[in-house]
């Protein structure tokens, strides 16, 4: 469990232009990415102009999160972290992209006489390249959407008394507030370049999987989405403090796990054998805070990062192979939301971090009175993930059933009228 791989700062002038270079690289390869990708070369220095306008504005954050104060206009010194997250997450974002935009060739592949060239598929490179373009609209709105929920489910603990931190740096993701964004992005998308989002949708879900599939690394890397505290199980792992966290030359990075900087302010008890958490001292319990202090790492906690990767890696090949034997457009879009819901709704009933916002965290918030009716611990303290879990489940059932019908009716295997 490495949280940061290396650390890079920008101390000497040379490094200082070394990074400027790099993020004047950055920004002139998206905007040609931008007027590359253009179907008209009318809409080139358009498209070039908006890429690179989005490109300049991130680099501008980045340059001031990693140049030394008084280098660069509200530099904070933080140099570059090279985070062991965000490089899974980076990668994982591409390979579902790259496997997408492969997965939409074929799909939309069209084999024409071309005088000249013989037989030329017309149509599978164009889509291909406009879902190499649609991932970034997808990044951006993915981006968007996680954040915008993490502040509306931590609004009361972190914003409410302090609305500048919502344009902070700093802060969480959520993975179904970029779901929702990112599909936003992809519904605008597709209604605006003429393509059926039902078909889009059922080529690209299976490769949303694969991403979170390495995604969900990345949250193990970092010590998100822990799991509640398993005693001695030989399953359970523990999670590094900043004293113990170390980069990949075995240097203390200074940074540790999330679940490590929760569990060192829980004021709850623990049962060192069982694993089971109380709200008062009792024989054989601890504090959990001071538990984790004199240790150095968390509790032994169930691994919920490992085994919702793995499931998405099974969800991925599963729908993979589905997708031959789909009998109408949303099929696999369908089936993707309901066996992600049962995926994620099971997954949270093994989560600790009780910061992710639950049924009883919103009582005791909203009316404190009730808040004793349900338990933090109880299996019925549904957090907002399973509440999205189960929207989302009936969304997809619903879609399923429909299009069935209409496909069933289509064929003439729907009912008919009763004779007269």
């Amino acid at each position: 469990m490495l949280p940061i791989l290396i650390r890079f700062t920008f101390e000497s002038l040379w490094s200082q232009l070394l990074l400027y270079a790099v993020a004047l690289g950055v920004v002139g390869y998206i905007a040609y990415n931008g007027w590359r990708g253009a179907e008209k070369p009318a809409d080139r220095p358009q498209r070039a102009l908006l890429y690179g306008g989005v490109g300049a504005a991130l680099a501008w954050f980045g340059l001031q999160y990693a140049m030394p104060p008084g280098t660069f206009p509200g530099a904070k010194g933080e140099g570059i972290p090279v985070h062991t997250y965000g490089v899974l997450l980076a990668t994982g974002f591409l390979c579902a992209a790259n496997v997408a935009a492969r997965l939409a060739q074929q799909e939309w592949r069209k084999v024409e006489w071309v005088d000249g060239k013989g037989f030329v598929d017309t149509e599978g490179p164009k889509r291909r390249e406009q879902i190499l373009d649609l991932g970034f609209w997808v990044l951006v709105g993915g981006l968007v959407g996680s954040r915008v929920l993490y502040i509306l489910v931590n609004w009361t603990d972190e914003y409410s008394g302090n609305w500048s931190k919502i344009f902070s740096l700093g802060g969480g993701l959520v993975f179904y507030g970029g779901l929702i964004g990112a599909a936003v992005a992809a519904y605008v998308f597709a209604r605006t370049r003429g393509m059926d989002f039902l078909r889009l949708a059922d080529l690209a879900l299976p490769t949303v999987s694969l991403g979170q599939a390495l995604g969900r690394l990345g949250c193990f890397s970092a010590g998100c989405c822990w799991g509640g505290t398993s005693g001695h199980s030989a399953l359970g792992v523990r999670f590094p403090g900043s004293g113990v966290a170390k980069d990949l030359f075995g240097r203390l990075t200074g940074t540790g796990s999330t679940a490590f900087s929760s569990q060192a302010t829980d004021s709850r008890y623990v049962v060192e054998a069982t694993g089971e958490v109380l709200h008062h001292a009792a024989p054989g319990a601890v504090r959990i805070s001071e538990w984790v202090t004199q240790h150095g790492t968390t509790l032994p906690v169930h691994p919920t990062q490992l085994i919702e990767s793995l499931g998405q890696v099974v969800l991925f090949v599963a729908l993979l192979y589905l997708r031959r034997a789909r009998r109408f457009h949303g099929q696999i879009f369908s089936l993707w939301l309901m066996a992600y819901a049962v995926l994620r709704s099971t997954v949270e009933l093994f989560r600790g971090d009780t910061e992710r916002g639950t049924l009883h965290g919103l009582l005791a918030d909203k009316a404190p009175s009730l808040a004793h009716w349900v338990p933090l611990e109880a299996w019925y303290n549904i957090s907002t993930s399973q509440f999205i879990s189960m929207c989302m489940f009936t969304f997809g059932a619903t879609l399923l059933y429909q299009r069935s019908k209409r496909v069933s009716e289509a064929a003439g295997l729907g009912p008919t009228p009763s004779a007269a």
